[in-house]
């Protein structure tokens, strides 16, 4: 990834974290899930909260384990919990394992309901608290490279706080790795071998349900916070390998894009021409709905645009790339087929 682009995504990370703080509801999107071949839909989940593999399960400690920064890092204690990062992802795993009654703190992106009223380490703008997390007493922290600046990582280090970092970017093929990577660094590696095998079975399952079809349809993920910042996702985005297991062909990277996100032109939207828009109910809600979307330039001219297939689903949610992906690829792909998933 190039310094622009880690750049551009920093910022959008930060932002994303931002939008969560007003919680999980979904944006005034009247359509619900069904045939979403002209008009509206909404990707839903029956319950946000990730489902335990099992009871709480009993850490073996001590253990050393790699920690995405380069280190190796020894926890020998998993009984104080903080995992903070930009998407929720590290809190849901660790509730899926079975280990929620440990976790004390959480990031702003971590919204669904099981851990809501736990402490938040981050500030408004997703951005780590020091001094929020130190106050916790973890016994270990969980977060990833992004959250954690290298004055943060220097802080974190002198108040000798055990730290284990994971990587930052989310796709299909990383999620059963980071489980499985969060599950050996708190003592439980059965736990997340089995988590990591009940998502697999679940993602395949979800995929599976995609309708066959000729062409694959071209989808776009925008990322919309107020019409002031909005972008179109591409290659490394996380969106693109979301859109690939659904079904689809990621609009922006079929049309040159070349970097995770870049600002919405009307020349680009009308190059991507998705036949399908997704994007994340804050996002959608910030812009006005699916009429306000219409008033960015270019939206008008794509086919999604024309057919208002527009598809929001919750930012807490959407791309996690956690133990809850099966349930996300499942409800999109119904979102965006419809019911015709036979």
């Amino acid at each position: 990834m190039s310094a622009r682009s880690a750049v551009v995504l920093r910022t959008l990370l930060v932002l994303l974290g931002a939008s969560l703080i007003a919680g999980t509801t979904a944006c005034s999107n009247p359509a619900a899930t069904g045939s979403a071949a002209h008009g509206p839909a909404t990707a839903t989940l029956a319950n946000l909260d990730p489902v335990p593999i099992g009871p709480e399960p009993t850490p073996t400690l001590p253990v050393t384990v790699p920690s995405f920064d380069g280190a190796e890092v020894t926890v020998t204690d998993s009984s104080r919990i903080i995992a903070a990062d930009r998407y929720g992802t590290l809190a849901q795993t660790v509730v899926a394992l079975g280990l929620g009654p440990k976790l004390v703190g959480r990031s702003t992106a971590a919204a669904f309901p099981a851990v809501k009223d736990l402490p938040n380490v981050t500030a408004g703008s997703g951005t780590l608290n020091v001094e929020a997390i130190a106050a916790l007493r973890p016994s270990v922290f969980l977060t990833d490279t992004v959250s954690a600046t290298p004055v943060m990582k220097e802080q974190l280090r002198a108040l000798g706080i055990t730290v284990v970092y994971f990587d930052s970017q989310r796709s299909m093929d990383g999620v059963v790795p980071q489980i499985e990577a969060v599950a050996a660094a708190l003592g439980v590696p059965a736990a997340g071998k089995a988590l990591g095998e009940r998502t697999r079975t679940e993602i395949a399952a979800a995929t599976a349900t995609v309708p066959a079809h000729d062409e694959a349809l071209r989808m776009a993920f925008l990322y919309l916070r107020s019409t002031a910042i909005t972008m179109l996702a591409g290659p490394g985005s996380g969106a693109d390998s979301l859109i690939t297991a659904i079904g689809g062909t990621d609009a922006g990277t079929a049309s040159g894009v070349e970097e995770p996100f870049v600002p919405i032109t009307s020349e680009a939207l009308i190059a991507a021409a998705p036949q399908v828009i997704i994007v994340m109910s804050d996002g959608l809600a910030s812009v006005g709905g699916v009429e306000g979307l219409a008033k960015i330039p270019g939206i008008a001219q794509t086919p999604a645009g024309k057919d208002k297939r527009i598809v929001d689903m919750s930012d807490a949610v959407l791309l996690s790339f956690g133990p809850n992906t099966g349930r996300v690829v499942d409800a999109l792909v119904k979102a965006v087929y419809g019911d015709k998933t036979a």
